[in-house]
This record gives C-alpha cells, sequence and structure tokens, in this order.
C-alpha cells in the first residue's frame, strides 16, 4: 500500500522531531555553558565539575596523545570525528569539532559537502542539526556563499565496469524488496552524489566509513570499507580510523566493526598489516 501525502508528510515530522527533542534541553543547561555560534558547547569547567576524571582524561590522553598519533593526518581526525559527531546528531560537541576541523585544513566547502554526503547516509534530520551549528561556526568566520559547493558542479568520472558490478548485486538483493530504493541508490547516490567534486573520492569514503561505524551499521561496513581502499585509504589508516573512534562513539561500536573490517582486510591479501 502507498503512503499518502498526509502520511508522508507526518513521517517527516516524527522524523525531525528527533532534532528538537535534543536541542530544546540543552537551551536550558548549566550557566557555565558556552555559548558557541548559536548552539551550546560543555566547557572544561563543566567537565572537570562533574568529572575530573574525564576532563584530565580528555586533555592528557584524548587531545595530549590520541589525536597526536601517526598514520593519519589531524585533517583526517577531524573529518571522521565531525561525521561521527553528524551520524549521531551530537550537537553539543559541533562547534568545538567543526572549528578544530577548519583549523586543521577542511575547507569550508568540505565541510559543508560533509553535511550534505551525510544527510544521505545518516538522514536528514541529523544533517539538519549540523546545519544549525555550522551555519553559526560560518558566521563567526566569515565564511559566505563563494567558499561553498555549487549545487549542480561539474560531476567527477565514472568507473563504468565498478559501477555496472555495483549495480547489479543491488539490484539482485534490493530490487525484489524495494524497486525505488535500487532506483535512488543509482541515480542519486552513485550517479551523483559520490561524483560531486568538493569531496575527494578517499574523504568521501573515509566520512561514510566513518559515519557507518558511528551508528554502528556493520552490514554497510564491507562495501563502504573496499571502495575506501579502492580509493586509496590504506589498511593502516582504516586500522587507526577505528582506533580513533573507540573513544568518539564508544567501545562497542568498534569493537563490533572490527570482525567485519578483518574480513575486508583478510580478502585484500595485498593490504599491509597495520603495524
Amino acid at each position: 500500500m502507498s503512503l499518502t501525502a498526509t502520511g508522508r508528510a507526518l513521517l517527516t515530522m516524527m522524523a525531525l522531531g528527533a532534532i528538537f527533542l535534543i536541542e530544546v534541553p540543552l537551551a536550558t543547561g548549566a550557566p557555565s555553558s558556552k555559548a558557541t555560534a548559536g548552539a551550546l558547547m560543555t566547557s572544561q569547567t563543566d567537565i572537570q565539575d562533574v568529572s575530573p576524571a574525564l576532563a584530565a582524561f580528555i586533555d592528557n590522553k584524548l587531545v595530549g596523545e590520541v589525536w597526536k598519533r601517526p598514520n593519519l593526518s589531524p585533517r583526517d581526525r577531524s573529518l571522521i570525528t565531525v561525521s561521527a559527531l553528524i551520524a549521531r546528531n551530537q550537537t553539543i560537541d559541533m562547534p568545538l569539532e567543526f572549528k578544530r576541523a577548519l583549523d586543521n585544513g577542511v575547507r569550508p566547502s568540505e565541510l559543508s559537502e560533509t553535511i550534505f554526503h551525510l544527510s544521505f547516509y545518516a538522514g536528514w534530520p541529523n544533517a539538519l542539526g549540523a546545519v544549525g551549528v555550522a551555519k553559526g561556526v560560518f558566521a563567526e568566520r566569515g565564511i559566505g556563499p563563494d567558499q561553498l559547493p555549487a549545487v549542480s558542479p561539474q560531476l567527477l568520472s565514472m568507473d563504468p565496469e565498478a559501477e555496472r558490478t555495483r549495480a547489479a548485486r543491488v539490484q539482485a538483493d534490493v530490487g525484489p524488496v524495494s524497486q525505488g530504493l535500487v532506483d535512488y541508490t543509482g541515480s542519486v547516490l552513485f550517479h551523483s552524489l559520490w561524483l560531486r567534486p568538493d569531496l575527494k573520492p578517499r574523504d568521501r569514503s573515509l566520512v561514510t566509513l566513518s559515519a557507518l561505524i558511528a551508528a554502528g551499521q556493520s552490514a554497510q561496513i564491507p562495501f563502504h570499507l573496499s571502495k575506501a581502499m579502492d580509493n586509496g585509504l590504506s589498511r593502516t589508516q582504516a586500522s587507526e580510523v577505528l582506533t580513533h573512534l573507540a573513544f568518539y562513539v564508544g567501545w562497542p561500536n568498534a569493537m563490533s566493526a572490527v570482525p567485519v573490517m578483518k574480513t575486508v582486510f583478510d580478502s585484500r591479501p595485498n593490504s599491509s598489516a597495520p603495524k
């Protein structure tokens, strides 16, 4: 049975409501929380007042060690972190991490494109939560429309053979259940979104892989990890993505990704093992 226009509107309103359920309580946060770019963020003093051990760990281990580990650049780590926050709609940390990303060399156009890309992989409500924060950060930094991606840019070229293989597999697996999903997966995602030039293919794969791990979507990891490695992400770098994300999305989500990532690594014997 097809959904009526009213039914579709109700589903959309229910999904968008998730943003307000998260955002409204933040507006009544403790006075010591800092208002940054129109969004609240927890200050180091707030953390110290509630959990001194957490405050010390953030300073000494997360910022002082994890962010300085080799095998991923600070820019890569920012893309990974921003993607995890968007995938989980964790707006309270977005002002800090959006600014850190810009400081670490992520261009405004790349941050904007990351939000757009993840609207399809984490959902439009999550992307809209990020838009509200990024709007304030962009205003603070004087970032204007001329620094953002075009609506309809010249698309990158497609690998015809790889696309035929992907399309055939999706048609066989998904077609019997939802032909509409098959059609939009092709026309919207792989014939348009993945070919937009404001994120390099490796970065687009890095953003997607990070969001999938953050959301616990293990079933989608094999295809996208393989695609990421085809796009230039090394096995060592993929391993470090998992290490970094454990601190932002929790050990269970990181550990859940281990078996499926191992399957991909084992299927690519020419990729070197992490040292």
